[in-house]
């Protein structure tokens, strides 16, 4: 009893250390912001950029032991890698042949822009009822990165800094989920995208479609916004089934 009134008076007189009263009130664990990149990671975004970018052409098969010696991993690591492809659509598992390049036809991009064209226009006339001045401030610099990254033309870069302008309207939005389904096509719309970014037969260039859009939501005029990505939207998916035709008509 006699200990345990001398522990409680140390503990609540005014005598006690300053430090130690200070690290009584600092939490023990700070948040972490950024979680870290795993190796299978850095070896499902450089699959996913090989492919996408075209060094992986559709119907090439995906050996395991070359890949492995390319990139410097396990065949554990690089058959979960194909696993995770196979998921986002971009790998298919043909009995017999085993991995190779999935496939793009009309008929699956057509329901990948449609779904885009559903969430999309959504998403901006959500954001644009919701705009406020810091939102944005933050959609026109993910704007400007936008347009940095398409004059630099690096693929990589134009499909991260594209990726961002959408996040920011879809959190804008407050359509987490909808951008949930969004990212998990992400590898096949970025496939679509790298192949109508070079067409210069379009009814205007990628980075006036996405100032058509950014203008419309920074402005609050969501029935704008609509009209924006529709016609965004309707120019690509042109160039995709004229692209996608043409390769079907050479093999």
């Amino acid at each position: 009893m006699v200990y345990h009134n001398v522990v409680c008076q140390y503990f609540l007189v005014p005598s006690a250390p300053r430090w130690y009263l200070n690290l009584m009130t600092t939490p023990a664990l700070s948040k972490i912001t950024q979680p870290p990149i795993t190796l299978r990671d850095m070896v499902q975004d450089r699959m996913r950029e090989a492919i996408i970018e075209g060094h992986f052409k559709p119907g090439e098969r995906l050996v395991e032991r070359p890949l492995c010696d390319q990139l410097g991993v396990s065949r554990t690591v690089i058959r979960e890698t194909i696993r995770y492809l196979e998921a986002e659509g971009l790998v298919e598992i043909l009995p017999g042949r085993g991995p190779i390049v999935a496939m793009m036809n009309w008929e699956d991009a057509h329901q990948i822009y449609e779904i885009r064209r559903m969430l999309e226009t959504a998403a901006a006339s959500a954001c644009a009822k919701r705009i406020t001045s810091e939102r944005a401030d933050r959609l026109r610099a993910a704007l400007a990165r936008l347009k940095q990254s398409a004059t630099d033309k690096t693929p990589g870069t134009i499909f991260r800094t594209t990726s961002d302008f959408y996040s920011e309207i879809f959190d804008g939005a407050g359509h987490h989920v909808a951008w949930e389904i969004v990212q998990r096509l992400n590898g096949r719309i970025s496939r679509l995208r790298m192949m109508t970014l070079s067409s210069t037969a379009r009814e205007r260039p990628g980075p006036e479609h996405m100032q058509a859009i950014c203008s419309a939501i920074t402005s609050g005029d969501s029935e704008a916004a609509i009209v924006a990505v529709t016609r965004h939207l309707k120019d690509t998916a042109a160039i995709a089934e004229r692209l996608l035709a043409e390769e079907e008509g050479t093999k």
